[in-house]
């Protein structure tokens, strides 16, 4: 996937500037994609150039006047072909796994408090999930929601992400723990059982 997809994809709910596209992104896109705000406004400039996107300037009279885009049939006719193609499986690429995996030949300690920094950041991430998610379903439970809310892409990609942090969350505070207990606990020699 490229972020020129996931930008289309981002801009399917509104008509949103560069600024606000970077809050969405920081929010309800960042569990599968990650763009810092530069990428963006490079993405949306070539985006307009091509024809997916339609730009337009709004006067703000207290602040300076921002550009504003929407998504126009090129941009979904793009999407629509974009759908139409195989999605590539997701691969871990996670400094930290690197550093658990070597956990036996360096110190623990500091694996240990990077593994918890993490389990926090998790966790505050759950919780902003957990309160997009119950703003986009109004005031539906759930499955209510499922079955009948819209809009229903934002929602699952949302849920997909809370699951996402909540299985972090676990993996993280259960490894430290684990960590923990090992390095308080001597290791038996194998040779003397």
């Amino acid at each position: 996937m490229a972020l020129r997809h996931a930008v289309l994809a981002a801009l399917l709910d509104g008509e949103y500037s560069g600024y606000q596209l970077a809050k969405i992104f920081d929010i309800a896109v960042s569990n599968f994609w990650h763009a810092v705000p530069q990428q963006l406004y490079t993405e949306l400039n070539r985006l307009e150039s091509e024809g997916l996107i339609t730009g337009k300037q709004v006067i703000q009279h207290d602040r300076p006047n921002k550009r504003v885009f929407t998504v126009n049939p090129a941009g979904i006719e793009e999407l629509e072909r974009f759908a139409t193609l195989p999605a590539k499986p997701g691969i871990i690429r996670e400094d930290l796994l690197v550093m658990v995996q070597a956990v036996d030949h360096i110190s623990a300690a500091s694996v240990i408090a990077q593994l918890e920094d993490r389990a926090t950041a998790s966790a505050a991430k759950v919780d902003l999930f957990d309160l997009t998610l119950e703003r986009l379903r109004g005031g539906l439970d759930e499955e209510t929601f499922l079955r009948k809310g819209d809009p229903i892409g934002p929602y699952l990609t949302c849920l997909r992400g809370r699951r996402f942090e909540y299985e972090n969350y676990e993996w993280f505070t259960h490894t430290a723990q684990l960590l923990r207990e090992r390095a308080a606990t001597p290791a038996e020699d194998p040779e003397s059982s």
